[in-house]
Formats: C-alpha cells, structure tokens, sequence
C-alpha cells in the first residue's frame, strides 16, 4: 500500500525485515555481483518503503544509485554496493529511469523543480502517496519539462517488495511501463492502469478503503466468535475461504452496478435485512460493539424504504454515490 511511503526521507528506520529480504541473493551483496546489461536505477528518498525499493533492485542486480536528505540512511545499502549520489542532481544524472518515493508530492516537486533540466528525457517512476489531483498535476509538469513520467501506487508493505505476488499499480504512459516492465518487475507485479496518470492513487484509495472495511468485518466478526471461546486463528482459516466466495459475489455485483440494473436473483436486500438482525442479536448479547453492522442495516432500510427490497445488495451503491 502505498500509504506506507509515509516516511519522510529524512525520517525513520528501515523494516528489518526489508533489511533481511536483500539477503536472499548473497552474490548481490558485493558491487562486482551487478549484472552489466542491466539498466541502471536511481532511488530518491529513503524511508521504510524507498529502502525496501532500492535493497529489490540491488538484489536484481541493477547499479543502483541512491539519495536521501539524510546520508546515513544509505549508509547499508552503499555496504551492498549501492552508489550514495552527493545531490539530488548527481542522483538524476546517473540513471534513465528514476524513483521518487518520499513523504509526499510537494516533497516531490521540490526536489525535482530545481534539477528539472537534468530530468529532461528521463524517465520518472512517481511512488509517493498522494491524490489523484496531485498525480495528474505531477505529471502536466513533467510534460512540460520534457520528462517521462509514470504514477504509481504499491500495493504493499515494505517488506512484501520484491515479491511478484504483491501488486505495483501504475498510470500514465502505457508505452513506458512497457518499455520498464521487466526492471520495475523486480519490485511487484506491474499493473497497468492505463494513461490516465491519477487512477493509479484513485485506485489506491479505494483499494486502502476496502481494506480497512475488511478489517473491520473480520474484527467484528472474529470478537464475535472468540466471545464463545473460537481462537481467532480457528476462525479466520474459516474467514478467508468465505473471502473466495465473497469475491465471486463482488464480480457479479460489478456488472449490475456497470448496467445499473440490480436483479434480486441471489438474495434481495429484504432478505439480507432480516439476516443482518441475526448478526446484531447475537453481538449484542455477547457486549460486541455492532456500530459497523449497524451502518450496513441502515444502507439496507433507506433502500428498503426507496423501494428497492427486491434488488439486490449492489444497489447499495447508489446510496454511497449521493
């Protein structure tokens, strides 16, 4: 996720699980091991998450040149063959393709306004937090300044870098993330979102919300359970096969929410109002805090209440949308 780029690049400690995760190829530890034909990176800010991003592509085998506000902070990647560049300007000089990930965009544009001609005909890879807003305003100035630019959003936290299971989302240029794939492949599994250079952190917002709703269902859900003595690891095992069937749902909810048309074939919101008081019941009888549950059981009246209790549960949406 990248709400973990947070730290600033003068800020904080590296994971040590990051740390441990540039063991995995000894050879890499030694600037000999690097493989020449791969292309050089350059890594602007390293916090938590820049460190973790700088340790995959020095694992890769990529000469990876590094900056930060703060010297020290490279001070174990350089051990392992990193390059420490002296300025911000020194670190664009050094390599076609750029990473910036620092604490936010204003930090982003101050550091690259003022070595924007440096940049000219480079490529920038954009890994900070931010808005949508911001991303598209990020990359109008590049444009202007004649520099290549993709948005990105890591869908991880630092220690999950460099694993292919983990997703990078990226948006701008689809010609330039291909023409980047395989380096920046290195860190996650590249998804292209298109040339719309803000759906990458429009994506990662909403992917963060529904993070955080999942955690709070299952943290309900498991003091619920654990109420009658069921560990939380008995449950969860049990949670995260029902997430399966879960996702199936969302998929065929995605299609009535694109046509706007929201059949009750598999459970109308009716029925779903009767079984959610089931779920508060028993909470309230075991001292469970039902705020959470008790949002969903009033989305399902006001759709009730429009005379939508034969629709199904993706017509929710609309009250969402007002």
């Amino acid at each position: 996720m990248s709400a973990q780029n947070v730290p600033a690049p003068d800020s904080g400690t590296r994971n040590t699980d990051a740390q441990h995760a540039g063991t995995r190829n000894p050879d890499a530890q030694h600037p000999d091991a690097q493989n020449p034909d791969a292309p050089g990176i350059t890594v602007i800010g390293l916090g938590q998450m820049g460190s973790a991003l700088a340790d995959a592509f020095l694992t890769a085998g990529h000469r990876t040149t590094v900056w930060n506000r703060t010297p020290g902070k490279a001070d174990s990647l350089v051990a392992r063959g990193a390059v420490r560049a002296a300025s911000v300007a020194e670190a664009v000089e050094a390599s076609g393709l750029v990473v910036v990930c620092v604490l936010d965009y204003p930090a982003v544009r101050g550091l690259l306004a003022p070595v924007a001609g440096s940049l000219r005909g480079r490529v920038l890879v954009n890994l900070t937090s931010g808005s949508p807003e911001q991303a598209r305003a990020e990359a109008e100035w590049a444009a202007e300044h004649g520099v290549g630019y993709l948005d990105g959003a890591v869908m991880t936290t630092p220690p999950g870098v460099g694993d292919s299971a983990n997703m990078f989302l990226y948006s701008g240029s689809p010609e330039l993330l291909a023409a980047h794939r395989a380096t920046l492949a290195v860190l996650g599994d590249p998804v292209d979102l298109g040339p719309d250079a803000g759906l990458a952190s429009l994506y990662d917002a909403g992917l963060l919300g529904l993070m955080w709703s999942v955690f709070g269902g299952w943290l309900h859900a498991t003091a619920l359970a654990g109420a009658d003595g069921v560990p939380a690891r008995d449950f969860t095992a049990v949670a995260t096969r029902w997430l399966k069937t879960v996702s199936w749902f969302m998929t065929t909810y995605a299609e009535q929410i694109d046509e706007g048309k929201y059949p009750g074939d598999d459970a109308t919101i009716d029925v779903q109002v009767a079984t959610i008081g089931h779920l508060l019941h028993a909470a309230e009888a075991r001292g469970v805090d039902n705020r959470l549950p008790e949002l969903h059981l009033e989305l399902m009246r006001a759709a009730v209440a429009a005379g939508h209790g034969g629709d199904s549960y993706a017509r929710i949406i609309e009250n969402f949308r007002k």
